[in-house]
């Protein structure tokens, strides 16, 4: 749903950017932020919101949280239990325990690295991030800076998805497919497959999955831990 702004119970929430990212859809989009440093993103600002004094010294940061709507997830009704894909799809949590984009509100929260700031004359400030976990155009409500002191908690645990962290999938791509991505391209789609963009319910290892990637359409079996690239269309 295309909006300039999102109001809800009189407050108002602004859309002060953009995010564009090599996802046109939803599926394939790492589940976690910064778990794939090698996917690059632009952050453009709206027209209003383009003026550098807003940015002074954010150059000075490594990371930023970014707080942005699930646009393709809003609803007028919610459940307090969802099913979390790297649980199966059939294991019931309370939506609070979970980052599923089906929540009361269609909020979510994501920590990028900073690349770069760049000063344009035809789109204002342009933030360049990685790691990001955001579908290409998602709008984006606001953006502060990381602190490592205060954010970071190395002691802290992640109940259910300790469980599950650590799986991962073995990637083949032929040379002959491989050569028609830039490397940079290669290795940021190798880092998303390998984490399994399918649900977890899907299973079939006959089933051939598709997934649009930064201007292709991605197809792909897996069988057993083997993830197979079978084509690379424009």
């Amino acid at each position: 749903m295309e909006r300039n702004l999102m109001e809800q119970e009189g407050r108002l929430f602004h859309i002060i950017a953009r995010i564009h990212t090599d996802f046109p859809t939803k599926f394939g989009i790492p589940r976690q932020s910064g778990l794939i440093n090698e996917l690059k993103a632009e952050i453009i600002f709206e027209p209003e919101y383009r003026n550098p004094d807003a940015l002074r010294g954010i150059e000075e940061f490594s990371h930023l949280w970014l707080i942005w709507e699930f646009s393709e997830a809003v609803k007028d009704t919610w459940s307090p239990t969802v099913r979390p894909p790297r649980l199966g799809g059939n294991k019931r949590m309370g939506v609070f325990a979970t980052r599923s984009p089906f929540r009361p509100n269609a909020v979510g929260l994501s920590s990028v690295r900073l690349d770069s700031v760049e000063f344009t004359s035809n789109r204002g400030p342009v933030l360049h991030v990685s790691g990001a976990d955001l579908m290409d155009g998602t709008p984006i409500f606001d953006i502060k800076p990381y602190l490592a002191f205060a954010d970071s908690h190395p002691d802290a645990t992640g109940g259910f998805t300790d469980r599950t962290r650590g799986y991962s999938l073995q990637v083949e791509i032929s040379k002959e497919l491989a050569e028609m991505l830039s490397p940079e391209q290669r290795t940021a789609l190798t880092a998303v497959l390998a984490h399994d963009p399918r649900p977890s319910y899907q299973k079939d290892p006959d089933r051939v999955y598709g997934m649009n990637f930064a201007g292709y359409e991605i197809k792909f079996t897996v069988r057993d831990s083997v993830l197979t690239v079978k084509s690379i269309e424009i």
